[in-house]
This record gives C-alpha cells, sequence and structure tokens, in this order.
C-alpha cells in the first residue's frame, strides 16, 4: 500500500471513530435530556446538564442559574439536580424535597426517553433496510426437496420461528436440522403468504481455498435484503423493540447466572469500538446497533447498581413505602462507592474484551 494511500486509511478510521463517539454520546444526551425535560415540567431545580466528564471545555450559564456543558471525556453525561445526593435548603424545588412519586418520573425519565428513541430508530432500520427477512435470488443447487422454492419469494419463518435481525437468519434457524427432516418454511409469494417444505441435501461446492467440500444445504441463496413499507415498517417499530429490550434483559440474567461470558460484554470503547466497525461494514448493520445501544441503555440504567437510576429508584420507593428517607450522606456515599466500581468495571471489561 502507498503512503497515500496509508494515510487515507487512518483518517477514513479515525472517521469511523469519531462518528462512534458521536453516537454514544448523542445516546447518553437523549439519556440525560429525559432526566432535564421530566426535571423541568415537575419544578426541580437544575444546577448543571453535562456531556461528557472531566474538565470543562465548554459552559454556558442561564439566568436561572442552570449550568450546561461539554465535558473533556466523552464517555458520558449527567443532569445534576440540586439536592440530589446531600438535603437542600431550597424545600420548594430541591430534588429531595419532592414527593416520591414526581421523584420516580424524573429518575425513570431518562430509560424512558432512550426507549423511546429506540423505537424511533427501529423504525428507520425498518423503513430503510427492512426487518432482516430476505428475497431467494437464486436456486443454487436445485434438488427433488427444493423444488417448491422460487426466486423472488420471501422467506418470513422457518418452522414456526420468525426470521429477523434478532431472532435470526435463515442458516441460524435451519442450522439444527439434518437430511431428510422437513423443514416448513412461511414465505410470501406475490403478496400472499404461504408455506412450502424443503429438506436439506448434501451438496457439493468448493470452500474459501478452491477445494471441493460436501455441505448440508437447502442449496438456495437470499443475498437481498426485503424491503419493507413504511406502515408495516410503524407496525413493526414497538414489537421489534420490545424484543431487543427483552433479549437485552435475558442476556444479563445470563450474565448473573454464568450462562454468558464477561468476554462478551463490553464498556464505552468496545462500544466505541463495535460502531466503528460495523459502521465501516454496512449501514444496515450500523443502523441496526442505533435501536441496541438505545435499548442497552435504558435497561442498564434501571437495574438497581448503586450510582444508576435503578437504584435512586430503589431509594425512593424505600422512602414512600416507609415514610422515613434513608439517611442523604449514607446514600450518597454509596452512590459514590457505586459509581467508582462501575467505572472500574467497565475499564476491566473493556480491557478483557480487547485481550
Amino acid at each position: 500500500m502507498s503512503l497515500l494511500g496509508s494515510v487515507a486509511s487512518v483518517f477514513t478510521n479515525v472517521g469511523y471513530i469519531l462518528l462512534a463517539i458521536f453516537i454514544l454520546m448523542f445516546m447518553v444526551m437523549i439519556h440525560e435530556f429525559g432526566h432535564y425535560l421530566a426535571g423541568k415540567a415537575l419544578k426541580f431545580k437544575i444546577n448543571e446538564f453535562s456531556i461528557g466528564f472531566g474538565k470543562s471545555l465548554f459552559s454556558r450559564t442561564k439566568k436561572n442559574g442552570e449550568k450546561f456543558s461539554i465535558r473533556l471525556i466523552p464517555l458520558g453525561g449527567y443532569c445534576a439536580f440540586d439536592g440530589e445526593d446531600e438535603d437542600s435548603g431550597d424545600s420548594d424545588t430541591a430534588f429531595n424535597k419532592q414527593a416520591p412519586w414526581k421523584r420516580l418520573i424524573v429518575l425513570a425519565a431518562g430509560a424512558t426517553f432512550n426507549f423511546i428513541s429506540a423505537i424511533f430508530f427501529s423504525f428507520i432500520l425498518l423503513a430503510s433496510v427492512g426487518n432482516g427477512t430476505r428475497v431467494v435470488t437464486n436456486i443454487t443447487y436445485p434438488t427433488e426437496y427444493n423444488q417448491t422454492i422460487q426466486v423472488g419469494d420471501v422467506i418470513t419463518a422457518v418452522n414456526g420461528q420468525k426470521i429477523g435481525w434478532i431472532s435470526g437468519d435463515i442458516s441460524t434457524l435451519t442450522a439444527p436440522y439434518q437430511a431428510g427432516e422437513d423443514i416448513v418454511l412461511t414465505i410470501l409469494r406475490d403478496g400472499k403468504k404461504q408455506t412450502v417444505t424443503v429438506q436439506k441435501s448434501l451438496i457439493t461446492t468448493t470452500d474459501e481455498s478452491g477445494e471441493e467440500v460436501e455441505v448440508l444445504a437447502i442449496g438456495i441463496q437470499s443475498n437481498e435484503l426485503a424491503k419493507v413499507g413504511i406502515g408495516q415498517a410503524i407496525v413493526e417499530s414497538v414489537p421489534f423493540t420490545w424484543e431487543i429490550a427483552t433479549e437485552t434483559i435475558k442476556s444479563f440474567g445470563q450474565l448473573i447466572t454464568g450462562q454468558l461470558s464477561i468476554q462478551n460484554i463490553g464498556g464505552p470503547v468496545t462500544t466505541i469500538d463495535m460502531i466503528s466497525s460495523y459502521a465501516q461494514q454496512s449501514w444496515a448493520l450500523l443502523l441496526l446497533l442505533l435501536p441496541l445501544i438505545a435499548v442497552g441503555l435504558a435497561v442498564f440504567n434501571i437495574l438497581p447498581i448503586p450510582a444508576l437510576d435503578g437504584a435512586r429508584m430503589v431509594f425512593v420507593l424505600w422512602e414512600w413505602i416507609t415514610k422515613k428517607p434513608v439517611d442523604r450522606n449514607v446514600e450518597g456515599w454509596i452512590h459514590t462507592v457505586g459509581l467508582i466500581a462501575l467505572f472500574a468495571f467497565v475499564i476491566v471489561v473493556d480491557i478483557i474484551h480487547f485481550i
């Protein structure tokens, strides 16, 4: 590669990394903006709305005392309410002096905004790229078992299991089946839904090295993503987002029980690397990542982990039920220690991911 080509490659990679950082910070901004809008609507006093952590690069203070900042480290952000972690003399607008139901709304607003944005991102994905179903583009190895399939068919399900971005493609869903086993495919042909039955056969093909190998396959190609209309994209956007949320919660459960390795998760640096990598592969994968990240942020932030919104909601619920708040200093220390532990955790998982 020439020197000019090498320089161009570096700049291209840097561009994708900057795009990834922008996307991650945009997701964080949506989350914090949810807190901000809910706090404003319920008359909470807001001290600062910040994008990023660390040294302030830019700040502006409004006449009402609210400070808006952009900080050096672009890996998070916050919306700081007056009296959130300590007692405040301002009884009318301080966070901890407000009714519990108001505080719960403000705390839940961040995750709620992430989830709403995920629905919007899901709509963009579905409307512009499709829902993950594919069109049969070629019968590569005609056999007696796949004559019911035609070029142009859209395969939507395998033995009742829906094909999609999250649920899996036709290769994944047909992988468990052996030769001689019936595979019922649900298809759309000329806009009409029907089912066809196929079986796998031993097919002779060539591998990447050019050698002939025998593989067990149906013998079709479906390289083209099926398009969906605007109306269908609107209808499918909420169920699709809910499917992402369900799988995300399941993944957290598998992580806790040890069914999912810690190497399969990562912190902000891993997320940036993933966004950059997917953006370089295709815009379809990048568009798929947007609702995945938005839902991930929503679910993660409502977990009852100190320093996160979920833990703060637990303290508010405790106060609401017992009519007695936890000592503010004790709660503040719990969140501080939790934040330090959380930072340490994401650093460790990022290191593990790249080892």
